[in-house]
């Protein structure tokens, strides 16, 4: 299913009034309004492959109907996305469960959609079909060579993968660690995935980043290898200066400060991007913005100012990336609702006033520098957000036309009732 420009102009045309009337109130106290909405139309966000079908917990998976039951479909269903928000350009894949059979075609495919390939995933936290040894007890940490020598080479063929898509990005997670006192020795698995990570950084091609994401804790709840950001931050400053700590917003203890992770890792230079979902209690996988607002804005606050510190291009320099588990809702509402919150997030960041917030800093006046962030994050700015939209040719209300045009009903009949898209 593609949906037509025509469409989205008629969808439009109907809401078109109500928009300008939006638009033009919250534009009039605004006077850097042109270029929010310029930085807005260039940043975008990538969908994972694994995000396109109904998630699960350890209890239990309960499948939608219509999910992509191929690579092929799930690129069509981000183009789906791509062409209501015109904010979803990139598409992640986590290999193997989606393995390009034929390169060419499927950037052609993507490329029909206006779409790119992000950082692509590896994947040692499960067993596959064929695999000689087993990830019970680890991949990189692993105690016996041959199994981090199979992770290893899962790794440098994931690599093998991205290059042929145009990738420029690897992502390292690993459910690597322990659930008891004294089934590790830690010093040995910290060196051990460090080694193994220097042979996977050592294919990396020049232009190309690593990413070294971490948990606090799942699969194990004694201890994670990579359990913190000070442990990804210590393995990427072994590594080199094409790797980088990932952040991932549930990837924490309840209540860490990620706003302030997120400002120490931009001033050393080694953040290298997001998996964006939002938890109330551990890695929910929930949809962004959906829990804690307030902390959403909080984060890209330290994102914009520290990014503009460094010199770094908003849209290019970081990596982008919702990582949710839809177990509920329909994946692509979920995925257009964490879009629209993150993009709202970063809109109130721009609006910051960064000269009067470091003034207050310096006069150590508290009061006004809790307002002067509180009242960009109270400015409504959805009637922005939606002109950057209709500026790209993108839908005014995503989630109105994608139910208006009965998307889902329509991928139902394409794809069946029983279909169940690859991942968790």
């Amino acid at each position: 299913m593609r949906i037509e420009k025509e469409q989205i102009e008629q969808h439009n045309n109907r809401l078109a009034a109500k928009h300008k009337r939006a638009f033009d109130y919250i534009s009039e106290d605004i006077s850097e309004v042109e270029s929010i909405i310029n930085k807005l139309q260039q940043f975008q966000i990538a969908i994972p492959s694994w995000a396109l079908g109904t998630g699960g917990t350890r209890f239990g998976r309960f499948s939608g109907k219509g999910e992509p039951g191929n690579l092929e479909q799930k690129i069509e269903d981000v183009g789906l996305l791509h062409a209501l928000n015109r904010s979803s350009g990139a598409i992640s894949l986590h290999i193997p469960w989606d393995i390009p059979q034929n390169a060419e075609q499927i950037k052609s495919l993507a490329s029909s959609y206006g779409l790119q390939f992000d950082a692509v995933n590896s994947n040692t936290f499960q067993d596959q079909e064929g695999q000689e040894h087993s990830y019970k007890f680890g991949s990189l940490h692993h105690v016996d060579p041959k199994v981090r020598k199979q992770a290893v080479q899962h790794n440098i063929d994931v690599i093998n993968h991205g290059i042929a898509l145009g990738s420029k990005a690897l992502t390292v997670w690993l459910a690597d660690g322990s659930s008891f006192p004294g089934q590790l020795n830690f010093r040995e698995a910290f060196q051990n995935t460090l080694e193994s990570l220097k042979e996977i950084y050592a294919h990396l091609p020049e232009d190309w980043k690593l990413f070294v994401e971490y948990k606090a804790f799942e699969p194990h709840f004694y201890s994670m290898t990579i359990g913190d950001w000070g442990q990804s931050l210590l393995l990427a400053t072994k590594l080199g200066s094409k790797a980088y700590t990932l952040v991932d917003l549930g990837h924490h203890l309840p209540n860490a400060n990620i706003e302030q992770i997120v400002s120490l890792l931009l001033m050393e230079g080694k953040l290298g991007g997001f998996h964006f979902n939002d938890s109330k209690y551990a890695d929910d996988d929930l949809t962004a913005g959906s829990i804690k607002p307030y902390q959403l804005f909080l984060i890209f606050n330290e994102l914009v100012e520290g990014m503009d510190a460094s010199g770094l291009d908003h849209a290019t320099g970081l990596g982008w990336m919702i990582d949710a588990s839809h177990n509920l809702k329909d994946p692509l509402v979920d995925l257009l609702q964490s879009v629209d919150a993150i993009m709202i997030a970063y809109a109130q960041a721009l609006l910051v006033d960064r000269v009067a917030l470091k003034e207050a800093q310096r006069d150590n006046d508290i009061v006004k520098a809790q307002q002067i962030l509180q009242d960009a994050f109270r400015t409504d700015l959805r009637a922005i957000v939606a002109e950057a939209r209709l500026r790209d040719g993108a839908a005014l209300d995503p989630i109105g036309l994608y139910n208006e045009l009965s998307v889902r009903e329509e991928l139902i009949k394409e794809r069946g009732d029983n279909t169940v898209a690859t991942g968790l």
